[in-house]
């Protein structure tokens, strides 16, 4: 089947036409990209500011019963809190860890506040193979960092109860397992003591690792790149295409 010249004219024309526009949906869709990936980076650098203000601020009080169901992660992570009351003896959990000082366990134990609620305190990090130091049996004021509940497990590794192995701070399901009733929906990692190069007992606190990802200007940059990459390429496109026209 012969296709007449008028008939190639016309198809070109219309891909003169039609390429160009599908090519700019592109090249918007690739700039909407790298300007969603701006704005991720303000909000990124919004929260990493105010972080960096919770936990450097003097402690507060933890936020109570009253105060749980409003709490969200954006509002309330790595607030600067403390709590007065009694370890409850007896009931760690350890929870795998790995930090600056090696691999080894986070200490949850419970703490019975004086205003009535119990909250997990992560009391610190202890070494494989070395031994934790019980809780003081007395009245005392922890102050730390709020964290929310750390669901499930780690990655491809769901937590045990049952045969006690933790791979993540699970607030729920560290309490059912404990027998501990109605607990806060938050854990505290408890502050650094005073010098703990001078003491050689375990749990150590205050190794919190406060890490936030921010390559959004990269991602931004890229999607950028590729929208200009993309109509370069449609210009040069579509000149080759006016160019070959039967009717020039």
């Amino acid at each position: 089947m012969t296709v007449s010249a008028p008939a190639i004219g016309l198809r070109l024309r219309s891909s003169v036409l039609i390429f160009p526009l599908l090519m700019a949906g592109v090249v918007s869709l690739l700039i909407g990209l790298g300007i969603w990936q701006i704005e991720r980076r303000a909000w990124k650098l919004a929260l990493i500011d105010r972080v960096e203000h919770r936990v450097h601020a003097a402690p507060v009080a933890a936020p109570g019963p009253a105060a749980w169901s409003a709490l969200t992660r954006g509002d309330a992570e790595y607030r600067h809190v403390a709590v007065t009351g009694r370890f409850v003896a007896g009931h760690d959990t350890r929870v795998s860890a790995t930090t600056d000082l090696g691999i080894g366990a986070w200490v949850l134990t419970p703490f019975r506040d004086v205003a009535g609620y119990t909250v997990l305190v992560n009391r610190g990090f202890v070494p494989s193979g070395r031994q934790d130091s019980p809780p003081p049996n007395h009245l005392v004021t922890v102050s730390g960092l709020l964290r929310i509940t750390e669901p499930g497990g780690a990655f491809l590794r769901a937590n045990d109860p049952a045969h006690d192995r933790w791979y993540s701070r699970d607030v729920a399901a560290i309490a059912a397992a404990q027998a501990i009733p109605r607990p806060a929906p938050y854990f505290i990692d408890a502050d650094a003591t005073p010098d703990p190069r001078a003491r050689d007992d375990w749990p150590r606190g205050g190794l919190t690792r406060i890490r936030f990802y921010n390559n959004h200007l990269v991602y931004a940059l890229t999607w950028f790149g590729l929208a200009a990459a993309v109509a370069g390429a449609t210009v040069v496109a579509c000149r080759d295409m006016w160019r070959s026209r039967p009717d020039r």
